[in-house]
């Protein structure tokens, strides 16, 4: 008689009980495919907005709409059996009020099945983490660069350059801490502000941008692997599957040009 193991998902509290310890491995991923190859190595997986972007050709995430998060928060979730699964809300949806923030969060752990939600936002936003969480939604932070805030910001910068603005920092973290985020990402920030962030919260901090200090790390699949033909700066590449797929397709066009392709081995006698 077989034994067949059961795989169990990494849960909040895990992630939460990580703050100080081994590192939280964290990549991005939008479809089934990529994701069950993520979810042999990381401990949760962010279904970012940021797909906006990178799967859909938008300038920004802006317009990523409550539905097209769900769709690919469903192929994730089916793709992976490890993995905490992370789903973005997108702008719009939260920012309004607690509630309307309640009704979209729930509306996307109920479809996806998903584990937790990521709001953009520091202390502005304390008081609707505080009542998602206790209302049994767990939460992930996000301050510092916050991408769908870009046009307030006058675009992609650097956060904490001047040392003046590192107090508002600070307060964003302590107060998605105090409202109850089990972890929280801090984008696009010097490193300095960020290793101090780290040592001042209890909660893990994921750099994206950031320190190695922090508890964790995340950067988008497609960055890592070469994809896009411009990351940012602290993207590191691992991989150059960009022009890798480029070659593959140009032997394939050439191939059904000179009708080399399908050979004997590609077809049916």
């Amino acid at each position: 008689m077989s034994i067949q193991t059961t795989i169990r998902r990494t849960t909040v509290p895990q992630i939460a009980n990580r703050k100080g310890g081994e590192p939280i491995v964290s990549l991005t991923s939008y479809h089934a495919h990529t994701a069950t190859i993520v979810d042999g190595y990381a401990d949760f997986i962010l279904v970012g907005d940021s797909l906006g972007m990178v799967m859909h050709g938008m300038d920004s995430t802006v317009g990523v709409s409550l539905d097209l998060m769900i769709t690919h928060g469903q192929a994730v979730v089916r793709g992976t059996q490890k993995a905490l699964i992370v789903v973005d809300m997108p702008f719009g949806t939260y920012e309004e009020s607690p509630q309307l923030a309640f009704r979209n969060a729930a509306k996307i752990m109920k479809e996806t099945g998903c584990g937790a939600v990521k709001l953009e936002g520091g202390a502005r936003m304390g008081e609707t983490i505080r009542f998602l969480t206790e209302r049994g939604i767990p939460v992930m932070a996000h301050i510092g660069l916050t991408p769908q805030s870009s046009h307030v910001m006058g675009g992609f910068k650097t956060q904490g350059r001047d040392e003046d603005s590192w107090p508002l920092h600070e307060e964003d973290a302590r107060v998605v801490t105090e409202a109850g985020a089990f972890a929280v990402v801090l984008e696009g920030m010097v490193e300095p502000l960020a290793a101090k962030i780290t040592k001042q919260v209890a909660i893990p901090t994921i750099g994206i941008g950031a320190s190695a200090d922090c508890d964790g790390q995340i950067l988008v699949l497609e960055d890592m692997l070469g994809l896009n033909k411009w990351t940012p700066k602290f993207v590191k590449t691992y991989g150059d599957l960009g022009p890798a797929i480029e070659r593959a397709v140009a032997e394939y066009a050439a191939e059904v040009k000179s009708r080399a392709f399908p050979s004997e081995d590609q077809i049916y006698r």
